[in-house]
């Protein structure tokens, strides 16, 4: 019989892990956003007592929000950004990993690998390689005009809009596949096979059975992309470079160092982790209705 204190303490590196990466530094960030900032060198002057926090750059980060304020806009297009993003992972990556889980059989290993390829190639690296693709002389222009599709070739890393979702898509697209070709991995084929037998089509099945199961797996892939992609502000910056697509991403990276205002950089902060809390929160108490619908 084993002690009852056995099995917590296999949590305690998790937990260690925890504090040490994510509670320390969000408490720093914290410290930062309701602290000053030094007046000879604007450097940030963190507040670590709460009795002392000065809540000025919060309040009035948060006012910016506002319909027609400095942050409006910015965060309008970044919700946008990261929603067309996801929209076409979901409308790419969903048929990839459907494929390889339903119909790939002597080449699914070789399919996944190629999958996880990209991993081995640092973000950075990925998307300046779209820059090359998207500059006037490069692959895209060269094949629109080839192909007569466009008579003058698009200034694609201008501040053009489409660059920065295809360069979303490109850069997060496997982190969805994997989630999701492991989602339908677990759907038991006995299910199909008695829909089928039910006198299920083909697609009558995919829409009431593959589908539904699969839901879990969908929200959970979109999960893991969408939060990150909301502070990405690697992305804009590479292919586009221009105010017209900055996210907030970009502002949290210009007051942290390029601003003489980094408590604003960390009240953007606080605020863009509030609202990914309340999309998680949304992410969990689906999760929770869809697990005791199917235990029901």
């Amino acid at each position: 019989m084993y002690p009852k204190w056995l099995w917590p303490v296999f949590a305690v590196p998790g937990v260690v892990w925890l504090i040490l990466l994510f509670l320390v530094p969000f408490y720093a960030v914290i410290g930062v956003a309701f602290g000053g900032v030094d007046p000879i060198f604007l450097n940030a002057v963190p507040t670590w007592n709460p009795l002392d926090w000065n809540f000025d750059a919060l309040l009035k980060t948060l006012a910016g929000f506002l319909p027609g304020n400095q942050y409006w806009g910015v965060f309008l297009r970044t919700v946008v950004y990261v929603a067309l993003a996801l929209t076409g992972s979901l409308l790419l990556g969903y048929p990839v990993a459907y494929y390889i889980s339903r119909h790939a059989k002597r080449t699914k290993m070789l399919l996944i690998a190629l999958i996880v390829l990209p991993f081995w190639v640092s973000y950075m690296m990925r998307m300046l390689a779209w820059v090359n693709l998207f500059s006037p002389n490069g692959f895209v222009n060269k094949f629109l005009l080839w192909t007569n599709l466009v008579q003058t070739p698009p200034d694609w890393l201008g501040g053009n809009h489409a660059s920065v979702i295809l360069g979303l898509i490109y850069g997060y697209i496997p982190y969805l596949i994997l989630p999701l070709l492991a989602a339908l991995d677990r759907i038991d084929r006995s299910v199909l096979e008695a829909a089928r037998d039910l006198g299920a089509s083909p697609a009558s099945a995919f829409f009431h059975v593959t589908l539904p199961l699969s839901k879990p797996g969908i929200l959970g892939a979109s999960v893991i992309i969408a939060l990150p992609m909301f502070g990405d502000y690697y992305t804009p910056t590479i292919v586009s470079g221009s105010p017209r697509t900055t996210m907030l991403g970009n502002q949290i990276d210009i007051y942290f160092h390029g601003g003489p205002q980094p408590s604003v950089g960390a009240s953007l902060t606080m605020i863009l982790s509030a609202f990914l809390a309340v999309l998680m929160a949304y992410y969990m108490i689906t999760i929770a209705k869809a697990q005791k619908e199917v235990a029901a």
